[in-house]
């Protein structure tokens, strides 16, 4: 992870020597501006400049990815990080409402695309010869899955069942917190009539702990899936809650409650753990393999990328390095971590469907690019670049088996 850059200019080297290019192994300085944040900021203040000398939000992928990390890394030692974290969270709910930045990205990108496939599939199969389909969905979500799920179930064989979506998520700051949510409600209202496919949309604005299987008005004769797509990182886990059962088990022990036909996991592969050090070294290692990915798919000019780099991942960044207890947002879990959760929230695995795995590779091997890695490992369908695993999917089913035949 290192950047050339020119030392002097040839007119400054009286002799005539060549200008040479100095080697900036920018990982290494920002993993030791990590380390004396911790127990030196003076020298922190020190390494952190001169990581703002070679590092640049329209450089490379290295340089890029520095000049956000050098945002986290100062934001943390200043204690600005509420300031610049709330000015790049409202450009990211625009970008990824309205931008064009993110079409591009999904375009170049093969992780939105295999990860809507993965639950589409799982949850169509559960829904095979049944009439009623009860889709509970947790997190911040445009949509866009289900519309194209509802256009699958619109040509299925016999006929649509009917569809009902249950939306759970935070209410949004401002005089409607639910604005958000009416919105997509009354998108995938609009897509069903179009298609002809019978629909219900309801949502609910609440922790997503607080939400039992009292509130959803399950019915017996309906095929009920759960789907988290990368949401339940932002749950706060047993480092930041004690002495009690924490959110995030608490979630995953109520979906067990409701004994789905099928909940559908999909994680971001992190480990931004409770230690600052570690967990820096893990999101580091992280993104990466996506500035990384970014940089080959992507022209370095594209004020597009540009734009996606800030209102995406700047302000995760941001929070990951800068934030800490209940202020931080983002926690990142290893798939394998979360496989011990479930397991413990009374969930057994449920084995990949060949069918989706071979979709899921033909589709990246004919339309991405090629360092995509689709891989399989202990039942997760895992997603990478170069080899790191970034993303993983898998399905599961309350130890019981399903209650809603």
């Amino acid at each position: 992870m290192c950047s050339s850059m020119d030392n002097e200019s040839g007119n400054s080297n009286k002799k005539g020597r060549k200008s040479k290019a100095r080697v900036i192994d920018l990982h290494t300085l920002l993993i030791h501006c990590a380390k004396a944040v911790v127990d030196d900021r003076r020298r922190a203040g020190e390494l952190l400049m001169e990581i703002q000398q070679y590092s640049s939000p329209i450089g490379d992928g290295t340089q890029r990815l520095a000049y956000w990390f050098a945002e986290g890394l100062e934001s943390r030692l200043t204690g600005t990080g509420s300031q610049v974290y709330g000015m790049l969270t409202a450009k990211a709910t625009s970008a990824m409402a309205h931008s064009e930045a993110y079409q591009v990205f999904i375009s170049t990108c093969c992780f939105r695309n295999v990860s809507f496939l993965f639950a589409n599939r799982a949850i169509f199969n559960a829904a095979v010869g049944r009439s009623r389909l009860h889709i509970v969905d947790y997190g911040f979500s445009y949509g866009f899955q289900w519309s194209e799920l509802l256009r699958w179930l619109a040509a299925r064989d016999g006929g649509s069942p009917e569809v009902r979506i249950t939306h759970i998520d935070l209410p949004q700051p401002g005089l409607h917190p639910g604005k958000h949510m009416e919105e997509i409600g009354n998108r995938l209202t609009d897509i069903a009539r179009e298609l002809g496919v019978p629909f219900k949309y309801r949502a609910i604005l609440a922790e997503w702990q607080t939400v039992c299987i009292e509130d959803l008005d399950l019915e017996p004769d309906e095929v009920l899936a759960v789907n988290d797509l990368y949401n339940f990182r932002t749950l706060m886990d047993e480092c930041v809650v004690m002495g009690s059962p924490n959110p995030r088990d608490v979630v995953l022990s109520n979906i067990s409650k409701m004994k789905p036909d099928v909940f559908v996991q999909s994680t971001v592969n992190g480990s931004h753990g409770t230690f600052f050090l570690s967990r820096f070294r893990g999101a580091l290692f992280f993104y990466s393999a996506l500035f990384d990915m970014l940089d080959a798919t992507m022209p370095r000019e594209s004020k597009l990328r540009l734009a996606l780099e800030r209102a995406v991942f700047g302000w995760v960044v941001l929070n990951a390095i800068a934030y800490e207890g209940k202020d931080r947002v983002e926690r990142g879990e290893t798939y394998k971590h979360w496989q011990v959760r479930n397991q413990r929230a009374g969930l057994r695995q449920l084995p990949l469907d060949s069918e989706t795995v071979k979709m899921a590779r033909d589709m990246v091997k004919n339309e991405y690019h090629k360092d995509f890695v689709i891989n399989e490992d202990h039942q997760w369908l895992l997603q990478g670049w170069k080899g790191r695993i970034l993303l993983a999917h898998s399905t599961w089913e309350a130890d019981g088996g399903s209650s809603h035949c």
